[in-house]
C-alpha cells in the first residue's frame, strides 16, 4: 500500500495490476458484501437459460468448457457456474446421451482477484454457510481452474469456450482516459472522483474507453469462442441518454462518496489536487452505447439486448436503521472501490473517508433506500 500522503497517479497498467474486489472475509470485504448483486443475478436466471437453450451441443466426448469473466472472489460465482452447468446437464440428458460430456470451468478475473478466497469456497472445499450453491452433498461436476487477467485482451485458445458468462464487471474500464487528468484538457474532471454531473467532454472520454474497452473484449471472444457458442453478459447501465447522468452508480459514488472526499479536502487531509487524481473508472453504458459497439464490431448476432431493473445494491436487515443503512453504504463502497483508495491515499486516511461516507449515508437514510437503484444492460450475444 502507498503512504499516507503519497499520491499514486494510476495508469492503465498499474490499474490492471491493483483493481480488485476487496479480497478476504471481513465486513468490507466482497464476499460479504455482494448479497445485492447475487439476487440481481437470480432475478436475471430465466435470460441466462434463454442463453443456454441457445448453445449448440457437441459430441459428450468433447469437453464442454464454461468461462466466468470478472469472477471476483465471491459466492456468486460459484453458485451462477452451478446453474449452467446443471442447466447443459439437463440439455444432454434430454435428448438421450448415454454418457455426459466432461465439464471444464475457467474462473477469471485480474491478477489482484483474491482467487485464494475463491478457491476455498469452490465445492467440496467450501463451507456450508454460502447458500444453495455450496449444497450438502458439496459436489463439484467440473473441472476448475482459475485465469488470472484482462478480459479486454485475449485469455484462451482459439475455439475453445463453449459460454461465456460476465455479471457486474463490463462497466470497469481498462483505465480512466488520460486527458480527464490532464489540467490542459477541457475533460479534465476538477472537483470530482467521479462522471457523474461532469461535464460533457468529461463523460465523453468515459464513454469512448468504455467503447474501446468493449470493442476489444468482443474481438477477444469472437476469436476463443467455439461456432454454436454463447455469450452472456451484464453491467451497470443507465436509462438516461446523458453520458453526465450514471444513474444508480451515480448515486452511489458521486453523492456520499464525492462529499466524503470533500470533507478531507476542507479539512486540510488531502489536498484538491490529490482528490482530483482519484477518478472511478466505471462507465454504465446506455442500451444505445452498448449495441453500437457491438453492431459496429460485426462478430457477433445480438439475441438479446435489454435494460434490466436490478434493484438497490443495498442490503439490511432493518430497513428504518439509520446507522445500519450509512454502514451498508460504506461497506458497499469500499467492498468494489476501496483497493483503489488505499493505494491513493493510504490506509490511515482511507479509514478517515469511508467513516465520513457512512455518517453522510447514515443522515439521509430514507433517501437513500428509495432512490438508489440499480439498472443493468443485458446482453446475449452468439458468433455472426
Amino acid at each position: 500500500m502507498a503512504p499516507v500522503g503519497d499520491n499514486v497517479v494510476v495508469s492503465k497498467m498499474k490499474l490492471e495490476k491493483m483493481l480488485s474486489m476487496k479480497g478476504g472475509k471481513g465486513e468490507a470485504s466482497y464476499v460479504n458484501n455482494s448479497q445485492a448483486q447475487a439476487q440481481h443475478a437470480r432475478s436475471m436466471l430465466h435470460l441466462l437459460r434463454e442463453t443456454l437453450d441457445g448453445v449448440k451441443l457437441n459430441s459428450p466426448e468433447v469437453p464442454f468448457v464454461v468461462a466466468d469473466l470478472g469472477c471476483s472472489c465471491g459466492s456468486n460465482t460459484i453458485y451462477m457456474i452451478d446453474v449452467i452447468i446443471k442447466h447443459m446437464t439437463k440439455r444432454y440428458e434430454a435428448i438421450g446421451y448415454e454418457q455426459l460430456p466432461e465439464f471444464s470451468v475457467f474462473f477469471s478475473d485480474l491478477p489482484s482477484n483474491d482467487f485464494n478466497t475463491l478457491f476455498q469456497l469452490l465445492p467440496p472445499y467450501g463451507g456450508g454457510s454460502m447458500e444453495e450453491c455450496l449444497a450438502s452433498n458439496s459436489h463439484r461436476s467440473y473441472f476448475a481452474a482459475g485465469v488470472p487477467g484482462s478480459f479486454y485482451r485475449r485469455l484462451f485458445p482459439a475455439k475453445s469456450i463453449n459460454v461465456f458468462y460476465s455479471a457486474f464487471s463490463l462497466h470497469w474500464l481498462s483505465q480512466v482516459p488520460d486527458i480527464v487528468l490532464d489540467k490542459r484538457s477541457t475533460a479534465y474532471n476538477k472537483g470530482r472522483i467521479f462522471i457523474h454531473g461532469a461535464n460533457e467532454s468529461t463523460a465523453n472520454a468515459y464513454k469512448m474507453q468504455f467503447q474501446s474497452d468493449l470493442a476489444g473484449f468482443l474481438r477477444s471472444r469472437s476469436k476463443e469462442m467455439k461456432r454454436g457458442g454463447s455469450m452472456f453478459l451484464v453491467c451497470l447501465g443507465r436509462t438516461s441518454l446523458d453520458p453526465t447522468d450514471q444513474g444508480g452508480a451515480g448515486l452511489l459514488f458521486g453523492t456520499h462518496f464525492q462529499d466524503a472526499w470533500d470533507d478531507l479536502v476542507q479539512e486540510g487531509l488531502i489536498t484538491s489536487e490529490k482528490r482530483d487524481n482519484f477518478n472511478i473508472p466505471v462507465f454504465a453504458p446506455s442500451l444505445y452505447d452498448f449495441k453500437e459497439v457491438v453492431e459496429a464490431d460485426g462478430s457477433f448476432i445480438i439475441n438479446k439486448l435489454d435494460v434490466f431493473r436490478g434493484g438497490s445494491p443495498l442490503v439490511v436487515n432493518q430497513p428504518d436503521d439509520e446507522a445500519e443503512i450509512g454502514r451498508a453504504l460504506a461497506n458497499s463502497c469500499r467492498s468494489i472501490s476501496g483497493v483503489l483508495v488505499d493505494a491513493h491515499i493510504g490506509d490511515q486516511l482511507s479509514e478517515e473517508l469511508f467513516y465520513r461516507v457512512e455518517h453522510r449515508a447514515s443522515s439521509q437514510a430514507k433517501e437513500l433506500l428509495e432512490q438508489l437503484q440499480f439498472f443493468h444492460i443485458v446482453a446475449s450475444l452468439s458468433l455472426a
